[in-house]
């Protein structure tokens, strides 16, 4: 169905089915074993189907950005998190096709450099928040800190944190570092979604060898992939509480379905639909003032050979 024919409330209406089921607001009582990672809701789609459905999302999502930018009041952050090979890349890339790339800021944070490292753990992430208008996208974020840092708790050394402030709780408190930034943000006019790409275990497996099988996929291989497979229930019990302790209604946590890139997809665009719909994005409205000089600037154009 066209946009044009379709209502704000009717447009998240239609795309909550998507995703309330995977949608976290309350961390209390949150367990990652509710959430079936080849969960598709009962939906039997082939790929072309999937790929139309897709498609209009993704105009959805390009009309909403353009106004997004053109009214330079809210921002939009999206934060992806997963295991690798869940997908995160291939998302991004499906989801944001249509938008304009002068509205979107994609930063891919890898292992910090001494600059980063002699600043507190939010530094460096807090530099790339969006500015209004705009969206940003973290393809893995500060939850880096209490996830990978927390599995390998030798990295923490390298941040020179005085030794009296790192305790028992410190990755307590880092959550909670995290929660106040986030909603610092969502009042300053950013509006945060995340989410958590759910891979299973053997899925993947089954794409790490699809990676070692296909000679052109090797170089997304990397023997660390492995070595942190490892620590596959370390992860999980760190996402868990990661989820836990900052799942809210401003900013909330998608426990997405990954085993089925397809359906990973809808659920992801269907998100970030539905959220800025709620916006009710708009162009700004020209003043007088602002009428009277496009008249002018009308008038001279057509006097002009």
């Amino acid at each position: 169905m066209a946009r044009s024919v379709m209502t704000r409330s009717e447009i998240v209406d239609a795309v909550k089915k998507y995703t309330d089921p995977f949608r976290v607001q309350k961390g209390r009582g949150f367990r990652l074993k509710d959430f079936d990672p080849g969960d598709t809701l009962g939906l039997k789609m082939n790929k072309q189907e999937a790929s139309r459905l897709l498609q209009r999302g993704s105009e959805w999502l390009a009309m909403e950005q353009d106004m997004l930018y053109a009214q330079d009041s809210w921002s939009v952050l999206l934060v992806f998190q997963a295991m690798d090979a869940a997908g995160k890349d291939g998302t991004i890339k499906h989801v944001m096709s249509r938008v304009n790339p002068q509205g979107c800021d994609v930063f891919s944070f890898k292992q910090p450099s001494s600059k980063e490292l002699s600043h507190d753990f939010l530094w460096r992430y807090a530099q790339m928040a969006p500015r209004r208008g705009r969206i940003g996208i973290f393809n893995r974020s500060y939850y880096e800190e209490t996830l990978v840092v927390r599995v390998h708790q030798q990295l923490l050394k390298a941040q020179k944190i005085p030794a009296e402030l790192v305790g028992r709780n410190i990755w307590d408190e880092r959550l909670a570092d995290i929660a106040r930034f986030e909603d610092y943000l969502t009042r300053q006019g950013t509006v945060i979604l995340k989410f958590y790409l759910n891979l299973s275990y053997e899925e993947q497996k089954k794409r790490f060898m699809q990676r070692l099988d296909r000679p052109e996929k090797n170089w997304k291989f990397s023997a660390s992939d492995v070595r942190e497979r490892r620590h596959w229930d370390d992860y999980m019990k760190a996402y868990e509480e990661a989820i836990r302790a900052t799942a809210s209604k401003a900013a909330p946590w998608f426990v997405v379905p990954a085993d089925n890139k397809w359906f990973t997809r809808l659920v992801v665009a269907a998100a970030i639909v539905e959220a800025m719909e709620k916006l009710n994005l708009e162009y700004p409205k020209v003043s007088p003032e602002q009428m009277k000089d496009l008249a002018a600037a009308r008038a001279e154009l057509k006097q002009q050979k």
